[in-house]
């Protein structure tokens, strides 16, 4: 089986090429990604706790759900598609913004991407896909806020980002 490709982007999220995912976290290339945000309608949002066998940030908690788009794919498609096989639900997602991060991880590995922000609504609990997903649960944001403050080391560097620097904008979401 072929290795995912990424698309490679400069910082205006123009594709200049695609490359194995691996090998573009390997050399910390900026590649184009997405992250979802399902929120229900009390305003808890859905996290959901990585499968022990990803290859970076095992076991940790972060959004929805997030991966990178395919070529000739938009964001709402990935995130729609990513966000069925990995949590088992689809709803409507709309982009709020993006943003660039850059976080190296232990196994030398760094993201180094063009995030797509994404929301959506959803009241039910997911079928989470166990070979993704380890766990799932629904916090406020107020909940969320506190927890990284005093947990930090359970969550995704990605997800602390965009959750500390953008939390206005989740919440106007």
């Amino acid at each position: 089986m072929q290795e995912e490709q990424v698309i490679l982007v400069n910082d205006k999220d123009e594709q200049i090429g695609l490359m194995p995912k691996l090998e573009a976290h390997k050399r910390a290339l900026l590649h184009r990604a997405f992250s979802v945000f399902v929120f229900n309608k009390k305003g808890e949002l859905l996290l959901q706790q990585r499968a022990a066998h990803k290859y970076h940030s095992p076991l940790l908690w972060t959004n929805t759900c997030c991966s990178h788009q395919r070529n000739g794919e938009t964001n709402i498609e990935a995130g729609t598609r990513r966000l069925q096989e990995e949590m088992g639900f689809v709803c409507d997602l709309k982009e709020i913004f993006s943003f660039i991060y850059k976080a190296p991880f232990d196994n030398g590995l760094t993201e180094h991407e063009l995030d797509h922000v994404m929301v959506g609504t959803y009241d039910d609990d997911p079928a989470i896909n166990t070979d993704e997903v380890e766990g799932f649960k629904w916090m406020s944001l107020d909940e969320v806020k506190e927890d990284i403050q005093s947990q930090p080391e359970i969550y995704t560097e990605w997800f602390k980002i965009i959750f500390n620097e953008y939390y206005q904008r989740l919440i106007e979401a």
